[in-house]
């Protein structure tokens, strides 16, 4: 199937989900996006049984899309499936409570196998100065720490869980290790730019035994300690750091790092949906 729109989030991309909003769902909106971090693997997304993301592929971020409030089951399924009845992970419920951010994570459990997880990204409001830094391990890969400065910042983190911080907004240059160790690194180090009022969410995917580990950066803006409007996503590719990939290299696109992800919106239709950038 043609794949209608990339990087972009719409008018389309809400029709389309809009169209498959629970009956019961409440007028306050909730923002999902959607990471794709299983490698090798492009897929279908399934809302409801209605086909939302077509030909999404791994490290690209959709959204963030505004919706009802609700619980929305979501099916992936291999590309050009011809409906959601075989999926290759799912179905699963996504509860959405209004007023909330989310990011769906499809990624590798720690042994290698498909699954998803909803995060629920934080959007309090951060102190004047200061950025807010969440690190998410949802690759096939044992615990680690996350290292600035020589020291971690972040420790034991696992599969599929998430730590964060509030810190003073600037670059930080982060490396990954096994948990425990200094080195070698598991991917970086990487400079990472965590901005003033912002939730910067760095996605380790992948898997070490393949030698594909990658990163991606999402950023959820809008948390300055007087916060103006409701807080929304902007997405950004990293690069991977496989083997033969210099150390250190993600690509910054757009504004903060890497802003707008290969987790560029890709909102999709099968048939007729169009998408506008929002």
């Amino acid at each position: 199937m043609k794949k209608i729109l990339a990087a972009g989030v719409g008018a389309g991309a809400l029709i389309a989900l809009g169209a498959v909003a629970p009956v019961n769902a409440a007028d306050s909106p909730a923002m999902l996006s959607v990471l794709h971090g299983v490698p090798g693997l492009t897929v279908d997304v399934y809302v409801n049984d209605e086909l939302t993301l077509d030909d999404f592929e791994p490290g690209e971020l959709a959204g963030p899309l505004e919706l009802p409030a609700g619980t929305y089951t979501v099916a992936i399924t291999a590309a050009d499936a011809a409906d959601a009845s075989a999926p290759a992970i799912g179905p699963i419920d996504l509860p959405l409570e209004a007023g909330m951010n989310y990011t769906a994570a499809a990624h590798l459990s720690e042994a290698g196998e498909p699954t998803a997880t909803l995060f629920t990204n934080d959007t309090a409001p951060i102190a004047a100065g200061q950025g807010r830094l969440t690190v998410r391990h949802v690759a096939a890969a044992p615990a680690v720490d996350v290292l600035a400065g020589g020291s971690a910042v972040v420790s034991n983190l696992t599969n599929p869980n998430e730590q964060k911080l509030d810190t003073t907004a600037g670059v930080v240059s982060a490396t990954i290790v096994a948990a425990g160790t200094t080195e070698p690194a598991v991917l970086g180090p990487a400079d990472v730019d965590v901005a003033e009022g912002v939730n910067t969410i760095v996605y380790a995917w992948g898997s070490l035994e393949d030698g594909n580990l990658a990163l991606a950066n999402q950023t959820v803006t809008g948390m300055h300690s007087s916060p103006d409007g409701v807080p929304a996503g902007s997405a950004g590719l990293a690069a991977t750091n496989a083997p033969g990939t210099e150390a250190g290299t993600w690509a910054v696109i757009g504004g903060a790092i890497l802003a707008a992800l290969a987790l560029g919106f890709t909102v999709l239709r099968r048939r007729g949906t169009a998408g506008a950038e929002r």
